[in-house]
């Protein structure tokens, strides 16, 4: 609530004695009440004039860290104001407004300022920690500091009106590796399990020509024949994996297409999405996130590539539901091609839903489905045609579910 009065309570107690000395003065007669009511009426009115009557310039700038904030995961924002005011100033106290999708503890002491008639403007640093709690783009600020004159008569209000953007990313959880099936879904131990036994020695060595990888240049060769030279029996992969998120408003509810955040199953769903990525990027697998349509949601992230995964965390902060309903077409989009893993992440997944994505486990090395809401024995059925499913609460562990569905096949997981 924001508060009228301009004077604090010493300032309204010295009010009421100048009135009060005002009245004695002209009941018993004593001219002298009337001056020292006079003066005090002065110094409450230069206490007022001091604050609100004299110029002053104000500035915010914050800064977050790391630049992007992750639910569940805390940051530090660091606010920089810039005051300048034309008397000294005794402590304050400031309080920055945070948004739903952000929360912590905003406030502070504001420390006592200086005349600045005669120096530039006083840099202020302040600091508090946040959590994220909503994924989305979310506003921080104004911030209000509230500040008296050096008698304590008078209280000023002021708030710097700039806001700061903040990007909240949606969560992310160390999933477990795939340390037994990286061979057989070509991951990277596909490359190192082929070359054991070979020596360098008994690698056939060919003219190098345009395209090869500067990696498969044998060294000794070509010192010996003064030409590039490269291993002819060196076997080079790059492992590849999808990562495949159904954004079927239908299989969510009409919150998960308005807006970010507003459907705890979708942001489960998310949150897995962009766990499994970092994971499979993580493991040397070459990554690519698609809809259920074929639709790329972003670009091709290669192996080792943890940049682009944190590029990934931005791009989905807005991320929402869509009216379209694809599920059919995933068949399509793995036919004739055999492929690593691929981690398909659902809503509402019900037994029918289990025979449109059957055929697409027999073109993947490693087929996984995770589903926020089966539908009565839907993942067993899944689970028939070759998926390792796993079906999760929004309130349940993610790497529990993952490891489940990798160790067992089949595994219901819930808060």
């Amino acid at each position: 609530m924001r508060r009228l009065w301009p004077l604090t309570v010493r300032g309204t107690g010295a009010l009421v004695l100048a009135v009060v000395c005002f009245v004695l003065a002209g009941e018993i007669g004593v001219v002298e009440l009337m001056y020292f009511g006079i003066l005090l009426l002065a110094v409450v009115g230069a206490s007022v004039a001091s604050l609100y009557l004299t110029r002053r310039s104000d500035r915010v700038t914050r800064s977050l860290s790391p630049d992007v904030a992750t639910v569940g995961r805390e940051a530090l924002v660091s606010v920089r104001a810039g005051v300048r005011t034309a008397v000294p100033t005794p402590p304050g106290t400031w309080h920055d407004a945070l948004p739903k999708g952000l929360s912590g503890r905003a406030e502070g002491v504001f420390p006592a300022l200086g005349s600045g008639l005669r120096r530039s403007e006083r840099v202020v640093d302040l600091s508090y920690t946040v959590r994220g709690v909503k994924r989305g783009i979310h506003s921080i600020g104004p911030l209000r500091v509230r500040t008296s004159d050096p008698f304590g008569l008078a209280r000023r209000s002021t708030v710097f009106g700039e806001r700061t953007s903040v990007v909240v990313a949606p969560a992310i959880v160390d999933l477990p590796p795939l340390t037994d099936f990286a061979g057989a879904a070509g991951g990277t131990l596909h490359t190192t399990t082929n070359q054991l036994g070979q020596g360098a020695d008994n690698l056939v060595a060919r003219p190098y020509v345009s395209g090869d990888s500067m990696r498969r240049i044998h060294w000794r060769a070509t010192a010996h024949r003064d030409e590039l030279m490269v291993r002819q029996e060196e076997q080079e992969s790059t492992p590849e994996a999808s990562v495949v998120l159904d954004l079927c408003v239908l299989r969510w509810s009409v919150e998960a297409m308005q807006a970010p955040g507003a459907d705890p199953g979708f942001e489960t769903a998310v949150s897995v999405c962009v766990s499994a990525v970092a994971r499979l990027v993580h493991d040397g697998y070459a990554v690519e996130v698609i809809d259920t349509e074929g639709t790329v949601l972003v670009e091709r992230i290669d192996g080792g590539d943890m940049v682009e995964v944190e590029a990934l965390l931005t791009q989905f902060a807005t991320l929402t539901a869509r009216r379209d309903d694809s599920l059919a077409k995933l068949s399509r989009l793995f036919a004739g091609v055999m492929t690593g893993p691929v981690i398909l992440i659902a809503g509402r997944f019900d037994p029918a839903d289990a025979a449109l994505i059957g055929p697409v486990a027999h073109h993947s090395a490693l087929p996984m489905l995770m589903a926020v809401a089966p539908v009565g024995d839907a993942l067993d059925r899944a689970a028939d045609h070759g998926w390792r499913v796993a079906a999760i609460d929004p309130e349940a562990d993610i790497a529990v579910a993952w490891s489940s569905a990798v160790g067992r096949g089949v595994s219901h997981v819930v808060g």
